[in-house]
């Protein structure tokens, strides 16, 4: 799979839309690459339907297919150029007293 445009902005949390080519030769349309509070992840094209929820029309089958996607979005953005990852607060060391529940 490779990606054969993408377009950098900025729509709120949204950071670029791109569309893909599979290997095989399809053409999927309406990717976003999402800077979200946990850090920038893939937003799957989706239709809204009659009921006004949103569905996603194309996901990957794996988790591994995620992961390569999510990868290679980042990349072609260019990884330097990539909003900071949020910094995550660790959790206050248990004193003898604290019960962990």
């Amino acid at each position: 799979m490779k990606i054969v445009r993408m377009n950098k902005g900025s729509w709120g949390k949204v950071i670029a839309f791109f569309d893909i080519m599979t290997d095989e030769g399809f053409v999927a349309k309406g990717f976003k690459l999402i800077n979200g509070d946990k850090g920038v992840f893939v937003g799957m094209p989706s239709t809204q339907s009659k009921d006004n929820n949103w569905y996603d029309i194309i996901y990957p089958s794996s988790s591994v297919l995620g992961d390569e996607l999510r990868h290679l979005a980042k990349e072609y953005y260019g990884g330097e150029n990539l909003p900071a990852e949020p910094e995550r607060a660790e959790p206050p060391p248990l004193g003898d007293d604290d019960i962990p529940f």
